[in-house]
């Protein structure tokens, strides 16, 4: 129920009607409460109404009324499940002051047991005085009455509030489940706020939920309670049964396809691991001093000139000693100060900088750091220095990484995506088939006619597989090179691929040249180094349909498909594998065929 107010003369319960909307039960496919909504018969707007209760001070009047009228509609309607009113603090303390005696007594001309009534506690205003309010609500609670917290995350239901009120529901704000399907971000938030509820014991209702999309994912991250449009309208007689729609996306046992998540920054990943612990010289220094600290110290790369704590260049080992070997150098140069071979302004960078922030040097118009090196600061004070060829060798490091989430030629899920959904498909006992496509020919192709265009035959494959999957339900990954799985819940995936097949092996053909297509073929090396004939590249697929309890892991799953799709390559082009292989013997084939 909006807590609505009226304008100057508050109207009775004859000027008002309710309409209640269903809130649903994931788990068990069924309707669990309503939420009382307050109309005006003048058809007066929500919004004008608030506006004009605050103008006139008669909100917590009005929001009297308006709970004990949807008491009194909702019994009259005899609707099974809970009864969600929505009350601010202030009314909720008001009504405490007479022992809830009106709202209680209204439960009972309705035949409704307090235990069925839950109290949403709505901020127009933050609460101020969260005590005073905790002890109005026990006088409910002694009764059975619920509480559930209204819109978390929108930025006034504060996380403070839930720990201190510790309601038995929490109501997320709609916007998390706008698009959600689409949104990786908020598929993390959800999945933190979901887990911090099944640490305070709180289930959470998901709110504003508006297609199958939004309620797939919800359902499969585990959130108890949903509402929306999607799921029933509010109404003034709602029909007391999901509609059909939601109820089959909550029967359906096919899981959610979650958008791709990208891997998080590593935020203790930063320069400061690059860091050596190297003794700095001040600006006065003579260079024979300089001389002996690097014959002393061979694994010094550079120096730091340093004055008073702040940088001023560096001395590379190699070119001072180079330039110092020089005749008469040593008698010319070895008591003036080494500033003379110093290189400046050096490169200068904080010590807890990301180490991804620097990737863009790699690729800087600017190369000295390569070969000199770079200084390390903490606030600004010389703190160390790093070797380019350590930075170079972290950001390819974290490059790899990566790669193993999305790939960065087709930007396709990666090996851990995959094995994660894999995973989440075989814990949801559904069916799917796991097929593992894969390039005839394509490394004599690649060394024929180069990276290119070999990448552009990679990326051609992606496409082809993508086209044919329905995104709602099949996922696809790029494992590596030329390798792709897709995991098709669709269950006309046997022809999917045969489309795919067809698809990709018209197409391949424009990336070859005019006398291979006439020829039928083209020459390249084999992998024994000798010159060969080999036929167009074309796409073979090795699938593998799973049921329940066929396969433990997704390794096993996965070392199956591998194993299908060398039976593919053998003949040419589609292999399906009858049954669950012995897993056990092919255990090691997904790590053969993955790069």
């Amino acid at each position: 129920m909006n807590s609505l107010a009226a304008p100057a003369g508050t109207p009775d319960h004859e000027r008002l009607h309710f309409v209640f909307q269903p809130i649903v039960d994931m788990a068990r496919g069924e309707i669990f409460g309503y939420e009382a909504f307050m109309r005006s018969t003048a058809g007066t707007e929500p919004e004008e109404l608030l506006a004009c209760a605050r103008l006139g001070g008669r909100m917590t009047e009005l929001e009297h009324a308006a709970c004990l009228g949807a008491i009194a509609a909702f019994g009259r309607l005899r609707l099974p499940g809970r009864l969600f009113l929505n009350l601010s603090a202030p009314a909720i303390g008001a009504f405490a002051e007479a022992g809830a005696a009106a709202l209680f007594a209204a439960a009972a001309a309705a035949a409704i047991a307090p235990a069925r009534l839950v109290l949403e506690l709505t901020e127009h205003e933050r609460v101020t005085e969260p005590e005073r309010l905790q002890a109005a609500l026990a006088v409910f609670q002694a009764q059975g009455v619920g509480l559930a917290l209204d819109d978390f995350g929108d930025g006034r239901s504060s996380l403070r509030l839930w720990l201190q009120l510790r309601p038995q529901l929490v109501k997320l704000d709609k916007y998390f489940a706008h698009d959600i399907h689409r949104d990786s971000r908020k598929v993390e938030a959800l999945r933190a706020i979901l887990d911090l509820a099944a640490r305070l014991g709180a289930p959470v209702v998901a709110e504003g939920i508006e297609d199958a999309a939004e309620l797939a994912v919800l359902r499969d991250l585990g959130c108890a309670f949903a509402q929306g449009y999607f799921l029933g309208r509010p109404a003034a007689a709602p029909v007391p049964q999901l509609a059909a729609a939601a109820a089959a996306v909550l029967a359906s046992t096919k899981i959610a396809m979650l958008p791709h998540t990208a891997p998080p920054p590593e935020l203790a990943d930063t320069v400061d691991r690059l860091r050596i612990d190297a003794p700095a010289v001040p600006p006065t220094a003579p260079n024979e001093a300089l001389r002996g600290l690097f014959n002393r110290h061979p694994e010094f790369h550079a120096v730091a000139v340093v004055d008073d704590g702040q940088p001023l260049g560096l001395i590379v080992r190699r070119s001072f000693l180079d330039r110092y070997a020089h005749p008469y150098h040593h008698e010319l140069f070895g008591r003036r100060p080494c500033t003379l071979f110093m290189s400046a302004p050096p490169f200068r960078i904080e010590r807890t900088t990301p180490i991804t922030a620097l990737v863009g040097m790699l690729a800087g118009e600017d190369q000295r750091y390569l070969h000199e090196g770079f200084i390390i600061t903490d606030n600004g004070r010389y703190a160390g220095i790093a070797t380019g060829e350590s930075l170079v060798r972290a950001v390819t490091e974290r490059r790899i990484e990566a790669a193993r989430h999305a790939n960065p030629l087709t930007l396709l899920p990666g090996n851990i995506p995959i094995t994660e959904h894999i995973r989440r498909l075989l814990q949801a006992g559904t069916r799917f088939a796991a097929c593992y496509f894969d390039l005839n020919h394509f490394k004599p192709y690649n060394d024929l006619y180069g990276y290119w265009r070999g990448d552009e035959m990679i990326k051609l494959a992606a496409a082809a597989v993508c086209r044919h999957a329905d995104p709602a339900q099949d996922f696809v990954g790029h494992v590596g090179g030329d390798d792709f799985v897709a995991l098709f819940q669709s269950e006309d995936w046997h022809a999917r691929c045969e489309r795919i097949l067809a698809d990709f092996n018209t197409a391949a053909r424009s990336l070859f040249d005019a006398a291979e297509l006439a020829r039928g073929g083209f020459e390249s090396e084999d992998r024994r180094g000798f010159r060969a004939f080999f036929p167009l590249t074309t796409i073979a697929v090795g699938a593998v349909a799973v049921a329940r309890g066929h396969y433990r892991s997704p390794e096993e799953v996965a070392s199956a498909a591998a194993a299908a799709k060398k039976r593919a390559k053998q003949c040419g082009g589609f292999h399906v594998q009858a049954a669950a292989p012995d897993c056990a013997c092919c255990s090691a084939e997904l790590a053969e065929e993955t790069p």
